[in-house]
């Protein structure tokens, strides 16, 4: 047994206490095997936690890691513009390899800001599975489908890709990799692909995952043809299951927010893409108060712009504040929540929690900073005044992702030049 301990920090329990303790890990199995003071004697290798503050590994619920390459490409549209004018014709251009190399420049970026694990939407999936396998993180992957605009061969294959990707991939990476089958949305996927194809994840035990509610214009569609509320017409479609994540979820009512409650369905909310595409403002105060489970995602980099789980807590919390027109509305400890156990409830991973046992999944915070002194209250710090910058290191499944800033899993600087490269010339091809 190889062992590593996190020494000389100060750690976030579960119950969102903080104590000076070092974590004990075994990096055979990659579980924590003990928490408690001075377990340096008994490790193999150290990290040093001096003056910093150890978190569960931040958990990004919704992303599109690959879109990094369209960072700043189309900015200040609303979403149905923005796809269909800018985005869609740019993805249409991309090849297998610009997603690998796009997902690589995003998963060096969860990494060097604290995330141990993603849900991943996108396409050429194998592409992303080998980055996320190189870089050493957690991810639950699936390829988005969209059948409007296709006649029926093309969509019923965009279909079945995701349900053979998604029982191809599922265990992969030594396990780090999970799976789920996922239709874009409710308004993106024919609803004869949604019966014939949803039986199909269930019977092979595959979560289900898919944007809903994001906008009005996504609303509307569904009342006007079928009469029902979007999660009412989800759940008659067999998609609303305790296994089962959506994004978003901006415009819910009472009844929707019922229904995820009583079917355990989990919500990832995504404040800056809502706010920067004028969806809206998800009422995440009144659904945790109905207990539904919810998790934070930055959404892709074209309309965040940044993987920052960190500003994302931020925003979740002041955006909150907003919607509920009420101060004392997604206190900090919720958002820290949701940064962690929250999100990994949701998308169904075990980690985001320090504890016995539990997947040995890290962040380590740099407290010595102007903005992080005084340290009146470590989990205010976390949600309202932490950066990105201030992780010094990141661990998943025991293994050390980064050290005092530097990512051991990825060239930094060959995967940025070759992102460069490649965003240059898919731009060039779209504007061509």
């Amino acid at each position: 047994m190889t062992t590593l301990a996190i020494t000389d920090g100060q750690v976030l329990r579960p119950d969102l206490t903080v104590t000076a303790a070092d974590v004990l890990v075994d990096q055979d199995t990659g579980e924590i095997r003990e928490i408690a003071p001075e377990l340096a004697a008994d490790a193999d290798e150290t990290l040093d936690a001096a003056g910093s503050l150890v978190t569960p590994g931040f958990v990004n619920g919704h992303c599109h890691v690959a879109m990094t390459l369209l960072r700043g490409y189309a900015d200040d549209k609303p979403l149905d513009a923005w796809l269909q004018e800018d985005i869609w014709p740019a993805e249409g251009e991309m090849t297998p390899e610009d997603v690998r190399v796009g997902a690589e420049l995003g998963l060096l970026e969860l990494i060097k800001s604290g995330t141990t694990a993603v849900a991943d939407m996108y396409f050429h999936v194998p592409e992303v599975a080998a980055a996320v396998e190189n870089a050493g993180i957690r991810a639950r992957l699936g390829h988005g489908i969209v059948t409007v605009g296709k006649d029926d061969e093309a969509a019923r294959e965009d279909a079945q890709t995701s349900l053979e990707i998604a029982r191809e991939y599922d265990g992969a990476a030594d396990g780090r990799i999970s799976t789920a089958f996922k239709p874009h949305s409710l308004t993106t996927v024919g609803s004869e692909y949604l019966e014939e194809f949803i039986p199909k994840a269930r019977e092979a035990g595959i979560p289900v995952h898919y944007h809903a509610n994001e906008t009005e214009a996504e609303v509307t569609p569904i009342v006007e043809e079928h009469g029902q509320r979007p999660l009412e017409y989800a759940a008659e479609h067999g998609m609303l299951e305790p296994e089962d994540f959506v994004a978003h979820g901006v415009h819910v009512d009472d009844r929707e927010i019922e229904l995820l409650a009583e079917a355990g369905t989990g919500v990832i909310h995504c404040p800056a893409s809502n706010m920067k595409l004028a969806s809206g403002m998800a009422p995440i105060q009144r659904m945790r108060e109905a207990g539904v489970t919810v998790g934070l995602g930055t959404d892709g980099a074209a309309s965040n712009n940044d993987l920052s789980m960190l500003d994302e807590a931020r925003d979740a919390a002041m955006l909150g504040k907003l919607a509920a027109d009420d101060a004392s509305a997604v206190p900090a400890e919720a958002v820290v929540e949701m940064l962690t156990q929250g999100s990994a409830d949701a998308i169904g991973l075990e980690s985001g929690r320090l504890e016995e046992g539990a997947p040995a999944d890290f962040a380590v915070i740099d407290l010595e900073q102007p903005h992080l002194t005084p340290p009146h209250d470590l989990v205010s710090h976390l949600a309202y005044a932490a950066a990105a910058s201030d992780v010094r290191h990141t661990v998943c499944d025991g293994q050390v992702l980064m050290r005092d800033r530097e990512v051991l899993t990825l060239d930094e600087q060959a995967v940025r030049e070759r992102a460069l490269e490649a965003a240059e010339a898919l731009a060039a091809r779209v504007d061509g």
